[in-house]
């Protein structure tokens, strides 16, 4: 058992219409998941723009409202009206903090960056105000910024210096999980690097778990351990990160892996074959994969901790049986 485990979540969101204004379906932004964080591990969330990774994500720390399932911290349910209940409600707001993707609308514009990481010490912590000014410097400090930073506002900063501060802040509370969701998104690849090796450091440093959400396979494939692949609200793949890149089952797994742009100019043509090849797959074997109304099948373990989404009695899960009655 992990500290946090997401069991059969859902988010529905209904579609009204018609005179009386009723339910007539549902936006399935996330559709029965299941996924466990443990502690001091990345657990990757990979998906394309509108695949539900975010609403995950969002669902875990009460921004969104789980339609159905669970999520359990510690083993103690903290879903939705639960969490009222629950005793360890109080310690989950602390323990479970989030780096957005757009850091500007994140921070209060009109308050100092002092004030802005301070918040969470003060919500959380009896500090005084010469500890607050100890703790921002640290915190600043483990992400590569100097402690006169404290004193100015968010929008004499770079994109990436209040990404760094995001992550910084997000440390303030001293929390156990961080979700972080596109946190390098909308920076230029040098400034990327040097936000996630950051993270990585102050996942080393604090004994953090992070539940990383990307759309980008080689961000993902840097910072996670266990890694999970989302489409149309359900996750397609799942299972470490070595298997999912060295030996990828899932039709739609292999399409985002042959999308990652290639820097060698010698394996550039081959590459865009391959890519073409692999689009010419997607199509003809989609029926595998997806059922007649488009939704993902349920994932069927392959082998050991791999799961792929497919047909039942399909190619791919006889394969796997088979493979089994060998070992």
């Amino acid at each position: 058992m992990g500290f946090l485990e997401v069991q059969e979540l859902k988010v529905h969101y209904p579609i009204r219409g018609g005179i009386l204004n009723t339910v007539q379906d549902y936006v399935r932004a996330v559709d029965g998941v299941n996924l466990t964080i443990e502690s001091g591990k990345t657990y990757g969330l990979v998906g394309e723009s509108g695949s539900g990774k975010t609403t995950i994500g969002k669902t875990i720390i009460g921004l969104e409202k789980a339609s159905a399932g669970r999520i359990l911290y510690e083993g103690e349910n903290v879903t939705n009206k639960a969490r009222s209940r629950n005793k360890k409600y109080e310690n989950y707001n602390k323990d479970v903090q989030m780096i957005f993707q757009d850091s500007t609308s994140s921070m209060n514009p009109k308050k100092r960056i002092i004030d802005v990481m301070a918040e969470p010490m003060r919500n959380y912590f009896d500090y005084t105000p010469a500890e607050i000014k100890r703790r921002v410097a640290e915190l600043l400090d483990i992400v590569g910024m100097n402690a006169e930073a404290m004193y100015k506002y968010p929008h004499e900063f770079s994109g990436g210096q209040r990404q760094r501060i995001g992550v910084a802040r997000a440390v303030a509370s001293d929390p156990k999980l961080i979700i972080a969701d596109e946190p390098t998104s909308a920076l230029d690849l040098s400034v990327q690097a040097q936000v996630l090796n950051f993270m990585r450091r102050i996942q080393k440093e604090y004994g953090l778990s992070y539940l990383f959400i990307s759309h980008d396979l080689g961000v993902v494939q840097h910072m996670s351990d266990d890694i999970a692949i989302m489409h149309r609200g359900r996750f397609v793949e799942k299972g470490p990160k070595k298997e999912i890149y060295n030996n990828p089952q899932h039709i739609y797994t292999k399409r985002l892996l042959s999308a990652i742009p290639d820097m060698d100019p010698t394996t550039r043509e081959s590459n865009k074959i391959e890519r073409q090849r692999v689009e010419a797959e997607y199509d003809a074997q989609e029926a595998e994969y997806y059922d007649q109304n488009g939704r993902v099948y349920d994932l069927l373990p392959y082998k050991d901790d791999h799961f792929v989404a497919t047909k039942p009695n399909s190619s791919l899960q006889n394969e796997s049986i088979n493979t089994k009655g060998e070992v």
